[in-house]
């Protein structure tokens, strides 16, 4: 995909996110498109909000109980008119996001296929009704626009219309009031033209279709002494190709009194080359007397004011504010208000940013900046970002304040707290729901923890026959903790002891940690929380929280932290049952399917197999080559499901496949024990399975299927057909299946390519689709090299990082003298 293409669909969603929200009064909206894998919908473009106040949903797994989910998977509008409903209909977005908002998702796409979805988000009050049936009318309409935009796109250039994890997302800021305004200009003193944009002639209270186009229309606009000063400097600037910079010029007010305002003009001499060599200037016209004027009123008041844009950085903050904080601009401006000032990292102010922001309603929160020092902070949402307003508290603050006007809710000290404490337990409780192996349950509380604590390393340790291994870090110093790695549980360490006693530690400087722990490593790291995780009474782990600086752990900290680690142990263990038993089936698969292929004279067989990458990858693919005493057979099966139980039916059915083929080499014969096998065992699972016996020193072979993707074929000459065989039903269906036999005619030179349904299957498109494209590749691969072919067929596969399914693959080259890998007649895996 060029710039170019990626420049055009970042229009295209531009303009459906601003068309979104202007049509129904809301004031934010994100379209999120597809993952590569199609497992995610990835977040591509936001209107109004940033995307840091979404909770760090970036990518939400289609899989997922969220709205914009839900329309994609289903393809309906999911219309949430407030925080009732949405906590009712969806929890776990009401605990992520535990704010008054209304919320209408709906699919994009086009013809029958979903690229994506696209929400719109208002402030709703208590029983709102939400968005009325034509706005909610206008959003279907702008996706389904922007989905036959996007097919169309697709259709021109190849643009795959997905979005990677890491993709940037457009960000279109709110609109908000201009204070400054900028005309550009060309100037020949020669000629006298002036040519001027709409906002210069704006700046100087002409009619841009009335403006003559005359330096001397302009002139008379200025101030006569200014005037008198400024054409000599403009003319020696023209001549010596010197710049103009900040200029300041006064134009007569737009009414037409004597009054002036203020102007700063910047010019300079045009590039050698891109002008006739004449006396010309090129420049712009700045008019900031909005911003200015409101600066000054601001900066005159003595509570303290400032602004932050909607990710929560600092834009503004006058003179009283910087003061009051105890901070100067250079150390405000631009950064996060809870990054900036280390005594406002408490969760609690970022949730209150946040709620006012979401909810579009106004906040409050004390906060104590030295033992004895309260501040009390009040917010002023809009969609373009925030005004805040902080005065001091002359007294300790009661369990709750005053509001500081009439129109902000009461501040409160304590409450905040506790609902603090509840969101991030909740959030990381809901987060760990979707964390399934150990190692995805690391990488939430990671994810979680530290931007919640302002940690920067983090280490899961757990116990493995009384001694504690690194299961997982994260963070700049990988030596912080090597002093715990292969420690016995009764070792003085900081680590094992808070394990041993079930209490968590919290070390706030080195000194504290030398002290107490003579010895211990220490790396960069400066403070440190060990969380003993415990569940049901047995010993899981530690896990430990680095801090660069030193970090000083309030008794809510303390709490929350103590809290959590309950709820990492229990995920902890219950991923590390998941990872036995995932281990388990991975061992009696790999011991299961064939680890050589026997060789035989004039045949060579090459086989395949990748697992799926979802679930318990474990499925029940099998191949397997039998020789007999009349030739050879050839067998391919799938199971379905994955889990231990698809593994040991795959066992199963491959132990009766060679049990029934030494008794008879009659496809139908040997495919109908196995049905009855199969039915017999009763295991709750169907299989299918292509079963081809080649007779010795012929040409010839015998297929029967079982509800199974046909064979391909691929003749000396390159041309390769489906084989269309008889198919009989699924094994385990009905005992008395039969199983109609095809005769296959194979030519010497031939390559016989066998393959389960994961190869060919693709979400949303017909299988059939899928067996076409793998024989247009078989057909124009080279074959120079078996081994080389089978890497061909499943390059794709390879590459994908996500397989819905196992993916079996045995090829098989017939023809006399048929060279094996070592040189001899023959084949091996």
């Amino acid at each position: 995909m060029t710039v170019g293409e990626t420049a055009e669909r970042a229009d295209l969603l531009a303009a459906a996110a601003v068309e979104a929200v202007e049509g129904t009064g809301a004031y934010a909206s994100s379209v999120f498109l597809r993952s590569r894998d199609r497992r995610s919908i990835v977040l591509a473009a936001a209107y109004g909000v940033p995307p840091s106040l979404l909770g760090g949903w970036r990518l939400i797994p289609v899989s997922s109980p969220i709205p914009l989910a839900t329309a994609y998977r289903s393809g309906r509008t999911v219309h949430l008119a407030d925080a009732e409903e949405t906590m009712r209909r969806y929890p776990q977005l009401a605990v992520a996001l535990p704010y008054a908002f209304g919320s209408c998702s709906v699919p994009v796409g086009a013809g029958g296929e979903t690229f994506g979805a696209l929400a719109v988000v208002w402030a709703a009050s208590p029983g709102s009704e939400g968005l009325s049936r034509a706005r909610r009318r206008h959003v279907r309409t702008v996706a389904g626009r922007l989905g036959g935009s996007l097919a169309a796109l697709r259709a021109r250039t190849g643009d795959p219309v997905e979005c990677a994890p890491e993709t940037v997302p457009v960000e279109i800021p709110a609109p908000s009031a201009t204070a400054v305004r900028v005309g550009l200009f060309g100037w020949d003193l020669d000629s006298g033209t002036f040519r001027g944009d709409d906002e210069l002639c704006a700046i100087f209270g002409l009619a841009p279709g009335a403006f003559d186009g005359r330096d001397t229309t302009l002139a008379a606009c200025l101030h006569p002494g200014d005037l008198a000063a400024f054409l000599p400097a403009a003319r020696e600037a023209a001549a010596g190709g010197h710049r103009i910079t900040a200029r300041r010029l006064r134009v007569r007010d737009r009414g037409g009194g004597e009054g002036y305002r203020t102007v700063e003009l910047w010019a300079g001499v045009p590039e050698p080359g891109e002008v006739p060599a004449r006396r010309r200037l090129v420049g712009a016209v700045v008019d900031s007397r909005a911003g200015s004027a409101a600066v000054a009123a601001v900066e005159r008041l003595r509570d303290g004011l400032f602004s932050l844009a909607p990710d929560g950085r600092v834009t503004y903050a006058n003179h009283t504010a910087l003061r009051q904080l105890d901070v100067s601009g250079d150390e405000l401006l631009g950064r996060v208000l809870w990054d900036a000032l280390p005594w406002l990292s408490d969760p609690d102010v970022e949730s209150r940013h946040r709620s006012a922001m979401i909810s579009q309603t106004p906040a409050s929160f004390l906060a104590c900046q030295a033992p004895d020092r309260w501040l009390a902070f009040s917010l002023h949402p809009e969609a373009d970002g925030v005004t805040g307003r902080v005065v001091p508290l002359g007294h300790p603050p009661s369990a709750s304040a005053p509001p500081a006007s009439a129109d902000e809710p009461p501040a409160t000290a304590a409450t905040p707290t506790r609902l603090g404490v509840m969101h991030h337990v909740l959030q990381l409780g809901s987060a760990l729901t979707e964390a399934v192996t150990a190692r995805q349950v690391c990488e939430v509380v990671s994810d979680q923890l530290l931007p919640a604590f302002g940690g920067q390393q983090l280490a899961v340790y757990v116990v493995r026959h009384g001694t504690m291994h690194r299961l997982f870090h994260t963070g700049r110093h990988e030596d912080f903790l090597d002093g715990l790695e292969g420690a016995p549980l009764h070792a003085r360490l900081p680590g094992t002891e808070a394990l041993t006693a079930g209490a968590p530690l919290f070390i706030e400087s080195r000194q504290d940690l030398t002290r107490n722990y003579p010895g211990a490593p220490t790396g960069e790291v400066n403070s440190w929380a060990y969380l003993p995780l415990i569940a049901s009474s047995h010993p899981v782990g530690t896990c430990v929280l680095g801090f660069d600086k030193n970090h000083r752990f309030t008794e809510k900290d303390r709490g929350v932290l103590t809290a959590l680690a309950g709820l990492i142990a229990q995920a902890l263990e219950r991923a590390k049952l998941y990872d036995s038993e995932f281990a388990i089936a991975r061992g009696l698969q790999q011991a299961l399917l064939p680890h050589r292929l026997p060789e035989i004279p004039g045949i060579r067989t090459v086989a395949r197999y990748l697992p799926g990458t979802s679930g318990m990858d474990i499925g029940g693919d099998w191949y397997d080559v039998i020789p007999t005493g009349e030739g050879v057979s050839l067998i391919i099966g799938d199971v379905q499901g994955h889990s231990i139980a698809a593994a040991a039916t795959m066992a199963q059915l491959r132990s009766a496949v060679r049990a029934f083929t030494a008794v008879s080499h009659i496809p139908g014969e040997v495919m109908a024990g196995v049905n009855r096998t199969l039915v017999d065992l009763d295991p709750g699972l169907l299989a299918s399975c292509c079963y081809l016996h080649v007779g010795a020193h012929t040409h010839r072979a015998h297929a029967v299927t079982a509800g199974h993707p046909p064979p391909l074929l691929r003749r000396p000459d390159g041309t390769t057909e489906v084989l269309d065989l008889g198919i009989g039903p699924l094994l385990g269906v009905e005992r008395t299946s039969a199983y109609p036999t095809t005769p296959v005619d194979l030519p010497p030179g031939s390559v016989l390519a066998l393959y389960t349904d994961g190869l060919v299957e693709e979400p949303g498109a017909d299988i059939d689709v899928g067996i076409d494209r793998l024989r247009s590749s078989l057909a124009h691969a080279r074959a120079d090299s078996l081994d080389e072919l089978a890497d061909r067929l499943l390059h794709n596969a390879r590459r994908s990082s996500y397989r819905a399914d196992d993916i079996a693959l045995l090829l098989t080259e017939y023809g006399p003298g048929a060279p094996s890998p070592d040189g001899t007649p023959g084949g091996g895996p």
